[in-house]
């Protein structure tokens, strides 16, 4: 009896087929062509809201990564004076982030285009230290603005925010402390 021979065309033959037989109409749901629309509860009630348009955009410096969310304010949500509106893991920036010179690092970009009332972001930052999370969100803030106007990009490239710092920590070398402090010397 001779040998039966499996192929690539024998194979998928053998898998078409059995795909063919499996083939079950799953039913079809239809949904209304309005605006995307969430359901908020205020006050137990549940009220249908708009979702809002957002340009979104990851920054990246040392360990951290911030995945930074950027909405157009309407005019009427200008109320404050010279604060940016943005939030960081559910907080507002300021309370997230104690040290003044963090401020200044975040909101560095929109002070740049002079725009801080003009948008508002929501920022989800994991990882590194408080300094490298301020420099993470400050590139996604960049990015973002990218995205909502490519005529941005030329003042903040020049800036030097749209480049990624990608400056870390040295590795330890054997027979050192650190990257390069050596243990005291001795003579004898």
């Amino acid at each position: 009896m001779p040998k039966k021979v499996i192929t690539k065309k024998t194979v998928k033959k053998t898998v078409l087929k059995k795909e063919a037989e499996v083939k079950v109409e799953k039913p079809v749901v239809e949904i209304a062509a309005e605006t995307p629309k969430t359901l908020i509860s205020d006050n137990n009630s549940m009220k249908p809201v708009a979702r809002e348009r957002y340009y979104e955009a990851v920054g990246r410096r040392k360990e951290s990564v911030a995945r930074v969310r950027m909405y157009t304010k309407k005019a009427s949500d200008t109320t404050e004076g010279e604060k940016a509106l943005i939030t960081v893991n559910g907080k507002n920036y300021r309370e997230y982030f104690t040290d003044i010179m963090l401020w200044e690092i975040v909101e560095s970009p929109l002070k740049k285009l002079k725009s801080v009332n003009r948008f508002k972001a929501t920022v989800i930052v994991r990882g590194g230290g408080k300094s490298g999370q301020a420099d993470a969100i400050k590139h996604g803030l960049a990015r973002t603005l990218v995205l909502f106007d490519q005529n941005f990009r030329k003042k903040l490239k020049k800036s030097g925010y749209l480049t990624r710092d990608s400056r870390a920590k040295e590795r330890r070398k054997y027979g050192l402390k650190k990257a390069r402090k050596a243990p005291r010397w001795a003579k004898r």
